[in-house]
């Protein structure tokens, strides 16, 4: 089985070639970011399948994910209403809860291996410097399209420099901006995403030129958009499911399809092969690989699902296997996005904390830590708080500790900070 954890993930018209409707440049990007980086796709295969590994399928926690939807507009109507907004973080909730009501669209040879993946969405009520805030921004921009923009394929929007906005720290928030991606009155791009950044198995460098978050078409957002979607066939029925698949993209999800033939999975093992995306239909027959899904054995195609190229109105669920890995990468490799506070995260400058040397093996020096009472905490890749102390002095031994990925973190009356530790 072949795992490969997308860079990015974005529909596009191809208007260079011969105005081609072409939904996604995720295989395109990640041979790209393998010209720029060699060992880069190995590497990647390497983090997917470690993922996967360290799931544990546990379930009674939700994890709450703080969000701030960046509006960055050049027309009056990409000024979406703060109702549009609200409309799709209902969706995520939705349809990441499965509590959408379509799910009795869900066909029954399906029905044992979707789930619920118990993570929710949460417009911010406090910014990075600890004001008061409805967790939208809007920024007026001269830029009538962000295509090409700052970088490839549209990563202006993410910088103030270039018409955009920058981003709040990414560490603790999830960042989706939403503008204007069409090109020549085409619409190029439906929306896209980047997998958590600077992962422990990736190559130095190898995502700095892509800013962490998700990018949205303003007329692709939310259910409630006011905005007619085109794309070249006729109106599209926008119910807000571009930001549900982009975030499965930002949570570590590949296209159910593998972006290939029957010969190509996306490393779930319970999702049924398929020869390709489905496009923009909504087809319970076709069935045009043969797999093997443990007792079930081989299923149709599995146009229900998120990360097909289905109609929205198709799309019902997550399978278990796809949450699991949702879940680990929150709790191995976002585990700030969903462990920060406020506090914390207002107050990350004033803690100045480091921790060197680092990899290490003996011992580490902790400098920055806050005056006054606090603890420090070294959590495992999983979770597991393995060593707390209070009041901890600047030297810590950890020769007692395996070899592996930590979390140290600390806590005091100024708020939670934490760095990642790599001991050998």
């Amino acid at each position: 089985m072949k795992y490969i954890l997308p860079l990015l993930s974005l529909f596009a018209i191809n208007i260079a070639v011969a105005q081609e409707f072409e939904k996604c440049y995720t295989h395109r990007a990640m041979l790209h970011q393998e010209e720029l980086t060699p060992g880069y796709l190995q590497s990647v295969n390497e983090t997917f399948d470690r993922a996967k590994q360290l799931s544990t399928g546990e379930r009674g926690v939700v994890y709450t994910i703080p969000v701030v939807v960046h509006i960055v507009y050049n027309t009056p109507e990409q000024n979406l209403h703060d109702s549009v907004v609200f409309n799709q973080i209902d969706r995520l909730n939705e349809d990441f809860r499965r509590l959408n009501v379509d799910t009795l669209n869900t066909r029954t040879e399906f029905s044992t291996i979707v789930g619920d993946a118990e993570i929710e969405f949460v417009l911010a009520t406090e910014d990075p410097d600890g004001n008061p805030t409805n967790g939208i921004t809007r920024t007026s921009t001269t830029q009538t399209s962000f295509t090409g923009v700052g970088g490839f394929p549209a990563e202006g929007v993410k910088m103030t420099s270039e018409g955009g906005i920058d981003p709040w720290n990414t560490q603790d928030y999830l960042n989706i901006w939403v503008c204007e991606m069409s090109v020549w009155g085409f619409t190029s791009l439906l929306g896209y995403a980047t997998p958590p950044n600077n992962l422990p198995h990736w190559p130095a460098g190898a995502s700095d030129n892509l800013i962490d978050g998700v990018v949205i078409q303003y007329n692709a957002f939310g259910g409630n958009n006011p905005n007619t979607l085109d794309v070249g066939n006729g109106p599209i029925d926008v119910q807000g499911r571009t930001c549900v698949h982009e975030v499965g993209h930002y949570l570590g999800l590949r296209h159910i399809w593998g972006d290939g033939d029957c010969n190509e999975e996306d490393g779930i093992d319970d999702t049924p092969n398929a020869m390709d995306q489905s496009n923009q239909d909504c087809n319970h027959v076709i069935n045009d690989c043969v797999d093997n899904i443990g007792t079930l054995g081989d299923l149709p195609n599995m146009v229900e699902n998120y990360m097909d190229y289905s109609e929205e109105t198709c799309q019902n669920s997550f399978t278990v296997g796809q949450v699991d890995m949702m879940r680990s990468i929150l709790e191995n490799y976002r585990y700030e996005l969903i462990n920060g506070t406020p506090a914390g995260i207002a107050n990350e400058e004033a803690f100045n904390l480091n921790v060197f040397p680092n990899p290490s093996n003996d011992f580490v020096t902790v400098t920055g830590i806050p005056e006054g009472k606090g603890t420090l905490e070294i959590m495992s890749e999983t979770g597991q708080l393995v060593k707390m102390i209070e009041n901890p002095p600047s030297t810590i031994e950890i020769n007692g500790l395996v070899k592996g990925i930590y979390f140290l973190r600390v806590n005091s009356e100024q708020g939670v900070v934490s760095r990642k530790l790599v001991i050998l």
